[in-house]
């Protein structure tokens, strides 16, 4: 059974009238006769009773219209979909992004993507660069904006390289400030106690590869927090962490933020997607205006 076949059916079913229903879909009129009559043996059953001129349903054409009606009904549904797909009217995008990402950078894009497109869902996921960079290997993630370097087991993964994050150390403000108040070296945080973020953070193996060219092994008082459990800990006075510095919010009277001495620490962010899957084209939009 051919879709054609059922366009024909239904425009005879119609119109009652071979020639008019030939008209209708701009076909010649044996070519559409010969379309019926094959639809006809297929099914093994008459469509339409031609009696003296007359055109009606048969019982088997009665019982085919409602379906072959519902079928055509389908597939422009289904051409409507797809074309507002295309057009960027409707879908989603799954994007993951670092913390300070999340508050940084993302919030004016997003405002800026949803409105120009207000039909396609922003699904966001907050999390560190391991982690964003194991979802996206399993398809659970369209885009990414991650830390780099790569990890040596990441999947093949194209990135772009959007900013440079410098990452300061806080503490928190009812206490002494680290290394005396002046901008420390990462060797002058050797007896300072850390709050560590859970594996899955870059921030912790940066940090931690820092502390060890340092000469040192960091100590931990608390480790296995996200990004705003961290800066809750610190600003109760629990220990430092090196955190990027637009995450420190300057009107926090509870945080302080120090710059690191020397050369600072940083961390590059791009944006990143499976190399192996085209993103879906509202993703590509995002992307566009992500890298601008």
């Amino acid at each position: 059974m051919q879709f054609q076949q059922l366009v024909y059916f239904v425009a005879v079913a119609e119109t009652r009238h071979f020639t008019r229903a030939a008209e209708r879909e701009h076909v010649a009129q044996p070519s559409l006769s010969q379309q019926i009559k094959a639809l006809e043996r297929e099914l093994g059953a008459e469509l339409f009773s031609r009696v003296r001129g007359s055109i009606t349903l048969t019982d088997a054409g009665e019982a085919l219209l409602p379906l072959a009606r519902r079928i055509l009904a389908d597939a422009d549904t289904a051409r409507l979909e797809v074309q507002e797909l295309a057009q960027l009217r409707r879908g989603r995008v799954r994007l993951g992004a670092t913390p300070s990402v999340c508050t940084g950078l993302l919030p004016a894009v997003l405002k800026a993507f949803h409105t120009a497109h207000p039909g396609i869902e922003l699904l966001i996921e907050e999390s560190g660069s391991l982690d964003l960079v194991r979802e996206l290997a399993r398809g659970a993630l369209d885009l990414a904006l991650i830390a780099l370097p790569l990890p040596p087991s990441a999947p093949a993964l194209t990135t772009v390289e959007l900013l440079t994050e410098e990452l300061v150390v806080v503490s928190s403000a009812a206490l002494p400030a680290p290394a005396g108040g002046r901008e420390p070296a990462i060797a002058d945080l050797r007896d300072e106690p850390m709050v560590m973020f859970r594996h899955g953070y870059d921030l912790r193996d940066l940090t931690v590869t820092a502390c060890r060219a340092a000469g040192f092994e960091p100590v931990f008082t608390v480790e296995g927090g996200e990004m705003d459990a961290v800066l809750g800990f610190v600003r109760a006075g629990l220990g430092i962490a090196v955190v990027p510095a637009m995450v420190v919010d300057h009107a926090d009277p509870g945080l302080r933020a120090t710059r690191l001495a020397g050369s600072p620490l940083r961390r590059t962010i791009a944006l990143a997607h499976r190399t192996d899957v085209a993103p879906p084209r509202a993703a590509r939009e995002l992307k566009r205006m992500l890298v601008g």
